[in-house]
């Protein structure tokens, strides 16, 4: 008498990433990834003439219209191509995470710890998954702290870009890993700062300085100009931000990590989700 073996389940990923960033996911996310550069950097290339910068007062409001509408675009795409309710379950709680943590950090120069759960859910959990959890954590952010204006569509698209870089990074040594993405926690905390400041800066800035932006004036010394301006302005913020995160993700990365990814693996987000009949075996009788 021979008995039957267990099926064998399929292989899950060794990544354990719940978001397949496929073609379709890609394309999606380059599309929201140029409207915002667009958002970011059109004063550089408009002419003094432009009947745009008439209205540059009013363009973070049509970008805070435009930008939630193709986040729900991405999110949908995302969701349709490998982001299932586990995902999406994940997604939620680390969202809520950071945005509990970010309230936090107001009022202290430089402690955000809300880029440590952006950094490590994107270093864990994929580029595409990191895209969308720096952009939802920033929203619930705002919601819970009451920061809502026209700076937080940028504030989400430069978050997401955070968690999306961290999905990039190249497989090293686990030992080395705190390292590698607390280097990189230090880089893009200072260039989130940068970034932050084009969306007032350039009619904002005092007007016949050094660090004002000129309309229609060559693109390298406007560059040199906001530069300058985050120098003057915010680079005592922004150093500190790249310090304090820089040792937040050296200290926690490696438990975090491990965490994240038994979690994944222990979910199989790559089972598909069956609902099975119920047993049809007699009960067993009672004596």
């Amino acid at each position: 008498m021979t008995t039957a073996r267990p099926a064998t389940p399929p292989p899950t990923r060794t990544a354990g990433r719940p978001a397949r960033f496929g073609l379709r996911s890609a394309l999606v996310l380059a599309g929201v990834s140029a409207v915002g550069i667009v958002a970011f950097f059109w004063p550089f290339l408009a002419q003094p003439d432009s009947a745009i910068l008439g209205h540059s007062a009013d363009a973070p409001w049509v970008f805070a219209v435009v930008l939630p509408l193709l986040l729900a675009l991405a999110l949908a795409e995302l969701s349709e191509g490998g982001l299932d309710s586990r995902g999406i379950a994940l997604l939620g709680v680390l969202a809520a995470v950071a945005a509990i943590l970010r309230p936090f950090g107001a009022g202290t120069v430089g402690f955000e710890p809300i880029w440590v759960v952006i950094i490590l859910g994107g270093r864990a959990l994929g580029p595409g998954f990191g895209f969308l959890l720096g952009n939802v954590s920033l929203f619930a952010s705002a919601m819970l702290t009451g920061g809502v204006g026209p700076w937080l569509p940028f504030q989400m698209i430069a978050a997401g870009w955070v968690g999306f870089g961290a999905g990039l990074l190249p497989t090293i040594r686990q030992r080395w890993e705190p390292l590698l993405v607390a280097a990189y926690g230090a880089v893009v905390a200072v260039m989130y700062g940068f970034l932050l400041n084009l969306w007032f800066w350039p009619w904002l800035a005092p007007a016949n300085s050094a660090i004002a932006f000129v309309p229609g004036d060559a693109v390298a010394d406007n560059i040199q100009r906001w530069f300058l301006f985050n120098f003057a302005t915010s680079l005592g913020y922004d150093l500190p931000r790249g310090v304090v995160v820089a040792l937040l993700l050296a200290i926690t990365a490696r438990p975090v990590l491990g965490a994240l990814r038994r979690a994944t693996r222990k979910a199989s987000f790559d089972q598909p989700i069956a609902f099975l009949e119920p047993s049809t075996a007699p009960a067993p009788r009672q004596r």
